[in-house]
This record gives C-alpha cells, structure tokens and sequence, in this order.
C-alpha cells in the first residue's frame, strides 16, 4: 500500500491561498522521485476548480470535505459527490468528527455519503475516533468498531475507500496519543476491517489524523499499520506540509 498523506484546510483559505499549492506542488516537483507518498489536498469546496488549474499535471491530487448522500435535488446549501467530482475532486472526506459532533451525523449518514461519493467515482475517506471520556473510560476501541460497523458501506474495497483514525481528543489540542496508543487502535481497526471485508480489509489504508506536525510526523508515520496521516492545520502552510511528507518518504 502506498502511503496517502491528505491534508484538509477546513474553513480556510480563500484564493490567495492558492499560492500555498503551488509552493507544495514546487517542493514535490524537487523530490521527484524520492517522494514516497500519494499527495491530496481538501481545500473548502470554493476553491476546488481554481485548485484543479493549479495542481494540472503534478503530484497534487484534491479533495472534498463533505458531500450530500444524495446526487442532486432540493438541498439548499449542499454539495453533491458529483458537482465536486465536476469541479477536478477525486476524493471526498465523510463523516469527520466535527461534521458527527457540529452537525449530529450519524454512521448511517456518513455510509450514505461514501456511497454516494463511490456513485460519482470519488474515493471515500471514511473518518471514525473516539472523544475524550471514551478514551479515558476504556471504551475507546468499542466506539471505534462500533463507528466502523456503521459508517463503512459493505461494497468498501481498498481502491473506493480510505479509513482515517481520528482520536477526537487529539484534534487541535497539540495532544497525541502514545506511539503505543496509536499502534494498538491501528491494530484493532485493522482487525475490524478484515473481519467485515476479508482480503480487501488487509489492503484498505488507515491514515491518523489528529495533530500531526513535522516534528511528530516521522514517528506516526512509521507505526505499524498507519498508511498515511489526516493533516489540519499543518497542511495550510506548504513548508509544514512538505516537512511531514518528507516524513513518510523519508528526504
């Protein structure tokens, strides 16, 4: 499996920002071939089509953060799979903890919506993480399975979904859980997903997301079971970003 490292500027950016992916594209372009990892931004919907002209022909690859389960319709402020599929996306985030806290989805919701992302040729990136009082209770692994369960549609293989781990805790705290931490979670997610998909659960990539950094991003990276990582805040500054795809690629 060839690592992902994905970065999701969530509210932010406007087009002035654009400047950053093309920095990020230039510090691909120098690594060449020593760049070990698939590359993908998610910047806020607005920007999709200026980004596509801007990444055209590099290493870049965009994304969506959130799409409607259904195709098309009366959804007033929505996004379909396919009008962010039109605009030069070829992934889309679904069910990021702060869509499941800030606006109540459920697990059926998020499979929902990664079926719909599939429906429009879209890879799904399939977010699941416990919050803190789980974590600290012990049940963090039942929540994670539990979300699992539920959010990922059966028809999940390897080439139309992504898992990314996301200890809810953890996202813009500047806390990380232990190497231990991170490594056992892999393990049971990894666990859960051979249990339900077979063969196409070995091969599905788990990112961890939750205050990757460049000083911290060598070490996540290279855990067993961990095939990329989810990046906030740290992807919207092209130098930050490229110090934790260096990471992974190990220049």
């Amino acid at each position: 499996m060839r690592p992902l490292v994905a970065g999701n500027w969530k509210m932010n950016g406007l087009s002035a920002s654009l400047a950053e992916l093309g920095s990020l594209q230039d510090g691909l372009a120098v690594l060449g071939l020593r760049l070990g990892s698939d590359v993908l931004v998610c910047p806020p919907a607005t920007l999709i089509a200026q980004a596509a002209w801007k990444v055209a022909g590099g290493a870049v690859a965009l994304g969506g953060q959130d799409c409607h389960a259904k195709d098309s319709g009366a959804h007033t402020g929505d996004i379909s799979a396919q009008m962010l599929k039109d605009s030069g996306a070829s992934f889309v985030i679904v069910g990021h903890s702060e869509r499941r806290q800030h606006h109540g989805e459920s697990d059926g919701e998020v499979a929902a919506k990664a079926q719909a992302a599939w429906r429009a040729g879209l890879k799904a990136i399939i977010c699941i993480g416990e919050t803190q009082a789980p974590r600290y209770a012990g049940d963090a692994n039942q929540i994670c399975g539990k979300q699992l369960d539920g959010s990922v549609p059966g028809g999940a293989t390897p080439a139309n979904t992504v898992i990314a781990y996301e200890p809810v805790w953890a996202i813009g705290t500047g806390k990380t859980p232990t190497s231990a931490d991170i490594t056992a979670m892999h393990a049971h997610i990894r666990a859960c997903l051979v249990r339900r998909l077979g063969k196409g659960g070995r091969e599905m990539p788990i990112l961890y997301g939750g205050s990757v950094k460049p000083d911290n991003a060598g070490e996540i990276l290279n855990l067993p079971e961990v095939g990329g990582a989810l990046v906030g805040g740290a992807s919207l500054k092209a130098s930050d970003f490229l110090s934790i795809i260096r990471a992974i690629s190990g220049s």
